[in-house]
């Protein structure tokens, strides 16, 4: 397998990570004059607890999907699998889980190549074929060897403090050291636009990341065909998953392979780009693919 580096997606992560660390500079600030602590304070707890979900990030992920580790004795084809596709993407072989859930979705996590956990629903084994599980589990590993979800895990991490604060800021009206110089709803306002701007620009990158792995799953596999066959069938059984259900899996929605569906407001701010674009170019990149092999 010949990897080109995907020079778009790096600049990208680049872009938004500089972005994202003058946006929560701004935000300890904001956060240290309402508390009255220091900002130095304010910063090492930030910055603690980023460092916290960075190097647990594998196993905090998938205690929060319900997800667990699987043993080749439970599931000898799926790490068989796993197995060979790591070594196409010549990556070390990541930890494999399994979530007991209808929605068929998949997902990678983890800090780096070495410490690194692929996915699947039970959902998604049952709803596809073996070479179509194949395409997911490529476009998940092609996530680890782009390193895109430590970029991911951190700049979601900060965003969701802004978020705690906009939603629950009013329990804490009393907090400010000068309840007439610093009243909460300047805290909660602060926090409203940090959460928002964090919230597009990791919107941005991950439609991007996703493009990027649909490319390297393609080149793992030498078969885009499998994969846009696989997203055609997650995404035609999503209306068929109980609401409730996929109410509790939407908050990882960035690192699904298939974003749980929502109204057109959020396809608009979606994490994903539109399934038709996706298999529209991994046809292109197929047809390419084919002229390749045949020249």
């Amino acid at each position: 397998m010949e990897w080109k580096v995907d020079w778009g997606l790096r600049a990208r992560m680049v872009l938004t990570m500089l972005l994202l660390f003058v946006v929560y500079l701004v935000f300890a600030a904001a956060l240290a004059w309402y508390f009255g602590g220091g900002l130095l304070v304010i910063a090492l707890l930030m910055g603690g607890f980023s460092i916290a979900q960075f190097f647990f990030s594998d196993k905090l992920t998938l205690w929060s999907m319900g997800a667990r580790e699987v043993s080749e004795d439970e599931y000898p084809h799926l790490h068989g699998v796993v197995g060979r596709l790591s070594q196409q993407a010549d990556l070390p072989k990541p930890t494999v889980a399994v979530v007991d859930s209808r929605v068929p979705n998949a997902f990678a996590t983890g800090r780096s190549k070495n410490h690194a956990a692929v996915c699947v629903t039970t959902g998604l084994l049952d709803a596809l074929n073996e070479e179509e599980v194949e395409g997911v589990l490529a476009h998940e590993l092609a996530h680890v060897k782009h390193r895109d979800m430590a970029v991911m895990t951190v700049a979601s991490f900060l965003s969701t403090i802004a978020f705690i604060i906009v939603r629950w800021g009013w329990l804490f009206g009393g907090g400010g050291r000068d309840r007439n110089q610093a009243p909460i709803w300047v805290a909660i306002l602060v926090s409203l636009v940090v959460w928002i701007v964090s919230y597009l620009l990791i919107r941005a990158l991950s439609r991007y990341r996703e493009f990027a792995a649909d490319r390297g799953a393609a080149l793992i596999t030498g078969n885009p065909a499998a994969l846009a066959s696989a997203l055609l069938k997650i995404d035609g059984r999503m209306d068929r998953v109980p609401t409730e259900d996929m109410r509790e899996q939407a908050e990882m929605n960035a690192f699904f392979i298939i974003p749980l569906q929502g109204g057109s407001i959020m396809r608009l701010f979606s994490t994903h780009p539109s399934t038709e674009r996706r298999v529209a170019r991994l046809r292109d990149l197929e047809k390419e693919m084919e002229t390749t092999f045949t020249a």
